[in-house]
């Protein structure tokens, strides 16, 4: 199947569901924290890394990240940035104009972001611990890109699956995601049987009874 089959039906679940499809196969990728800094719309694509470090001379460098969005030649990329200062920013507006113009989908940082008002202004999505003003500059430096980084506690890889929402976000690599795909439609059907079911009135403890979910490892029998 193609990735744009795919990104689309990834993109018709939530992260709830993802997650959960996840613990049914015993993979991490649920993070914790990492939520939307504006009222963005949810972001769903395959992951470009960058690590980044606190900057350790004073030598005049490239600004962070900027080598990355420059590399990008298709419009299934989500930027994930792990290494990140606590109250130091690493996203910035100029950034964010500069990844629109390459048609990504987002970024989604494990650190800060400044001048959030400038990504919300062009619609550009950013998901990550908080909000500050305090410049990268002179402060955080690029250290390498395209690799593995370990992002709130998940190692997240180039082109993996990112997706991310009002809930948070969550990675899948590569290799699983037409596994966690497949089952996530097959646990939002059923999540949407025990609603219409509750709202039928069915009795809510028989519903979310702990048979009802195991039932989904019936169904991929």
């Amino acid at each position: 199947m193609s990735v744009l089959n795919l990104l689309d039906r990834f993109a018709a679940l939530d992260t709830n569901t993802v997650s959960d499809a996840l613990d049914f196969l015993g993979l991490p990728g649920a993070t914790v924290g990492l939520r939307p800094l504006w009222n963005c719309p949810k972001i769903v694509g395959r992951a470009s890394t960058v690590l980044l470090a606190p900057k350790s001379d004073t030598a005049p460098t490239a600004h962070l990240i900027t080598p990355v969005v420059e590399q990008i030649d298709s419009d299934d990329r989500v930027l994930v940035i792990a290494g990140g200062i606590e109250g130091i920013s690493c996203w910035g507006d100029i950034l964010a104009n500069a990844a629109a113009s390459k048609q990504v989908r987002g970024t989604v940082i494990d650190g800060f972001s400044r001048d959030i008002d400038g990504s919300a202004s062009i619609g550009y999505p950013v998901y990550g611990r908080g909000v500050t003003m305090i410049s990268a500059r002179n402060r955080v430096v690029q250290i390498d890109a395209a690799i593995t980084i370990s992002v709130a506690g998940v190692d997240v890889s180039e082109n993996d699956y990112v997706i991310a929402d009002n809930c948070g976000t969550v990675f899948v690599p590569s290799a699983y995601i037409e596994k966690v795909i497949d089952l996530g439609e097959r646990i939002a059907r059923r999540q949407d049987g025990m609603v219409e079911a509750v709202r039928s009135g069915r009795s809510v403890a028989e519903v979310m009874h702990d048979t009802q979910f195991e039932a989904i490892h019936v169904e991929r029998a």
